[in-house]
């Protein structure tokens, strides 16, 4: 369970704050608090609970906007990074990126240039700590949801696959586009992010009959905004297939 807060009026303001990261990055501002130890633990349930078969390219969505799916893949990439896992974060956010905001970048070039043939993926990754790589999205394109299914995605998602052990993909609400069912039916795994205030069940069952309803291995879910409890340890369900 991770408590979050909203972004502010101007994000690009962000990076002003302490040690030049956003205070979203709770796991950088407050790296021994209750909420960076839940990212901790759900880095750790990654890790072993799926043993067997664990997952390298993982989609992170939510049922709908404003339940933290953005801070959630922010924050598990930088304590990914932090256990030394060699990770990238994609932006695949089409129509309203964010991570750039989170770690106070500008989205000036960035993966739909590289799709296009224009640039390398080394010169539009940037890399805010040891470890983690961010590729922004670059110039947003009319249709999302084409080009995600394109076979030009296909084989960029195939490449990062082979140069990274984790893979983390920024996606939109399952509830509000095409595009995070696309690339939920084309990850190891998926990460459905809900908020505790916010979510309803009608919402939440939706959203697990449409990954469903595509193949989407669904490894559980992350449930943000919620109330620490009175020892200070937060609880993260472990993932596993079919949690909900």
């Amino acid at each position: 369970m991770v408590r979050s807060r909203k972004l502010d009026s101007d994000p690009l303001q962000l990076n002003r704050e302490r040690n030049g990261f956003p205070g979203e990055l709770v796991t950088i501002q407050n790296p021994i608090g209750a909420a960076s130890e839940a990212y901790r633990m759900l880095r750790t349930n990654l890790f072993y609970a799926l043993v067997d078969d664990p997952p390298k390219v993982i989609v992170l969505t939510s049922a709908d906007p404003k339940e933290g799916k953005s801070t959630t893949v922010a924050n598990l990439g930088v304590t990914l990074a932090e256990a030394g896992q060699s990770t990238l974060i994609l932006d695949c956010d089409l129509r309203k990126p964010m991570l750039h905001y989170f770690f106070g970048v500008r989205n000036l070039s960035g993966m739909l240039d590289v799709l296009v043939g224009e640039r390398k993926l080394q010169e539009v990754w940037q890399e805010p700590m040891p470890a983690l790589k961010l590729v922004t999205p670059g110039p947003l394109p009319p249709n999302p949801a084409e080009l995600l299914s394109s076979r030009r995605f296909a084989q960029f998602l195939a490449q990062v696959r082979q140069q990274f052990e984790y893979v983390l993909l920024d996606t939109p609400p399952i509830g509000s586009a095409s595009d995070a069912a696309v690339l939920a039916a084309n990850g190891d795994g998926v990460l459905l992010v809900l908020d505790s205030q916010r979510t309803s069940r009608s919402s939440l069952r939706e959203a697990l009959h449409t990954l469903e309803s595509v193949g989407a291995n669904v490894l559980g879910t992350v449930m943000n905004n919620c109330e620490v409890p009175r020892d200070g340890h937060p609880y993260i369900p472990t993932p596993g297939r079919g949690a909900n």
